[in-house]
């Protein structure tokens, strides 16, 4: 798993074809819009649960 978490979300752009992300830490990478299509909605899932994750934890206050 990585070490750091991010609060800033990539910049994504479509162009000739491909989604082009530009990530933290100088990332970049490249998509089919097949890929990029079915890695958007797993993100959309996994992000639904990791908020219930965040909700549901005791608060150390």
């Amino acid at each position: 798993m990585p070490d750091e978490t991010y609060s800033k979300p990539s910049d994504v752009v479509a162009e000739e074809g491909k989604v082009l992300v530009d990530g933290p830490d100088h990332v970049h990478f490249a998509f089919t819009p097949e890929a990029a299509a079915e890695t958007g909605a797993r993100l959309i899932d996994q992000a639904a649960i990791a908020s219930g994750q965040l909700r549901t934890q005791p608060d150390s206050s």
